[in-house]
């Protein structure tokens, strides 16, 4: 599927989002927002249906937040079921589920598929980037981002440069991230890398203190936002992140580190169990109302 950029597209971007979940969503929304042509993959034709609808409900909740103007020009948004037409691509983010497994097999199909010389990213919040760029026909083309939910709302975005991660790639996905009003930052390849390394055992700690029965989810949430300045409790993020995707996350860091910190505690495993994965579920460490 071929689009062209439309006229005015800033820096003549055109972006491809592979994986139509939560980030993904997120991701879309903000290209969207700034004005991008955005083609959304997905194999799952009822995920795309539901893809659709969901960013149709995000670009509203952009302009209530003063992010998106009504007068102002929203980008063309498609969507597949195959990766066809990410050869016509400036930028390719996979965003598909955080298991690393999934992960390598999109960034394989992927790398065969776009232009050499495109950004192969890697949307992740705890894959190292160069045990993914293994994967890919040309490893120098791939780079992390984790982007944090939802991207519209925090212009800030952890880029993660591989070891094998060259000059031209990471000048072309600032390119990219300028196009999309993201400040970039930096940092080296690990597990994790900074964001996750530091937040997503804290959440884990903070589950485990209501396991434990020490304080209610409120009680946590409150102190961390009210005496240490967090601007959103752990639980609360937690629930903002997915509980499933937070799980996932720590599994990755506990296999690759070995921090008994980072192996998931029975509440969070629960909830799981339960279906009670944040916000997207409607129920987590609280309950959501549409």
């Amino acid at each position: 599927m071929k689009t062209e950029a439309q006229p005015g597209t800033p820096g003549g971007q055109r972006i491809a989002v592979v994986g139509a979940g939560v980030m993904g969503v997120g991701i879309a929304t903000l290209a969207l927002v700034r004005g991008l042509p955005v083609l959304l993959v997905d194999v799952d034709e009822a995920r795309l249906d539901d893809a659709r609808a969901r960013i149709a409900a995000e670009l509203r909740m952009a302009q209530l937040m003063g992010r998106h103007s009504a007068d102002a020009a929203t980008g063309v948004l498609e969507t597949a079921t195959t990766a066809g037409g990410v050869a016509e691509r400036t930028v390719v983010i996979e965003a598909t589920t955080e298991d690393p497994r999934i992960k390598a097999k999109v960034i394989a199909e992927l790398s065969a598929a776009v232009r050499p010389g495109t950004p192969l990213v890697s949307n992740t919040s705890s894959i190292p980037i160069d045990e993914l760029a293994s994967f890919a026909e040309r490893p120098e083309e791939v780079v992390g981002t984790h982007f944090m939910n939802p991207p519209y709302l925090i212009p800030t975005v952890e880029v993660i440069r591989g070891v094998r991660t060259g000059e031209d790639t990471m000048a072309a996905l600032g390119r990219s991230l300028a196009a999309l009003g993201q400040q970039p930052i930096v940092v080296k390849d690990a597990p994790g890398f900074v964001t996750s390394r530091v937040l997503h055992p804290m959440i884990n700690d903070a589950a485990r203190i209501v396991q434990e029965g020490t304080a209610s989810v409120e009680a946590v949430d409150t102190l961390m936002e009210n005496c240490l300045g967090h601007r959103t409790g752990p639980l609360r993020t937690a629930d903002l992140i997915g509980i499933d995707n937070l799980v996932d996350s720590l599994r990755v860091l506990f296999e690759r580190t070995g921090d008994e910190g980072c192996r998931p505690c029975e509440l969070l495993l629960e909830k799981v169990r339960l279906g009670q994965h944040g916000r997207k579920s409607g129920r987590g460490f609280y309950e959501y109302t549409n």
